[in-house]
């Protein structure tokens, strides 16, 4: 569904920031990204979407999306790729403030053509039943999170790119929707790949990667929770 090749990213400065950086991420995939601070788990969704660009390298394709070189695209159809086929959960929400929550959600439809019914059914699946009529500002920040994370699976993206999703939710909360996003992504086939810290939010996933200065590797995480009640 995903790969990189040979992907590398540096700072302004020239130190690299991702330094030929390979793997396959495969459709019904849900994998969690782990690491320091600083050694570009959001820089890489970036590049995967699209919204940075990799330094020139051995390949001249470093990422490609179902078989497609995003390096290949100009900005209409990289923007047109992103709008179809990918869903976005930022830490920073991006919820528009002028639009109500149900607008929000059905942003994705919209701009896709497709039918609206759906954004009520992922308000209703967030906890947010029955306030499409609120507006952003009315929400606190782990509500407006949830609003995003709608959003982002609306229309049933063929890949989801989720930057600390549960970063401003309770426990229960946010293992709620993690259970929610892991289901979407069985029933649709989709890959997502999911930047964490949280060991908790790490083991709700298929497979864990860990991202360091000297590359990428699978790693086994251990849900802390599950450990106190053994």
């Amino acid at each position: 569904m995903l790969e990189l090749r040979q992907l590398t990213k540096s700072y302004a400065s020239g130190h690299p920031v991702l330094d030929k950086l390979s793997w396959q991420f495969r459709a019904g995939e849900f994998v969690a990204i782990m690491g320091d601070s600083g050694v570009g788990k959001s820089t890489l969704l970036n590049l995967i979407a699209g919204l940075d660009q990799p330094d020139p390298g051995p390949e001249a394709s470093p990422i490609l999306v179902d078989g497609v070189a995003m390096a290949g695209l100009d900005d209409d159809a990289a923007t047109r790729l992103r709008r179809a086929r990918m869903g976005f959960i930022f830490q920073a929400f991006h919820v528009l403030p002028h639009l109500t929550l149900l607008q929000n959600v059905a942003l994705p439809l919209l701009l896709n053509g497709l039918p609206r019914g759906r954004a009520s059914q992922m308000l209703e699946a967030v906890g947010l039943g029955g306030r499409g009529a609120d507006f952003p500002h009315q929400l606190s920040g782990g509500e407006l999170q949830r609003v995003a994370i709608a959003r982002a699976l609306v229309h049933r993206p063929a890949l989801v790119l989720a930057d600390e999703p549960t970063g401003n939710l309770d426990p229960d909360t946010a293992d709620t929707i993690l259970t929610l996003l892991r289901q979407e992504i069985k029933a649709t086939g989709a890959c997502a790949i999911m930047v964490t810290h949280s060991h908790a939010a790490a083991a709700m996933a298929d497979k864990t990667l860990q991202l360091t200065k000297l590359g990428i590797q699978e790693t086994t995480i251990v849900n802390p929770f599950e450990q106190k009640t053994r």
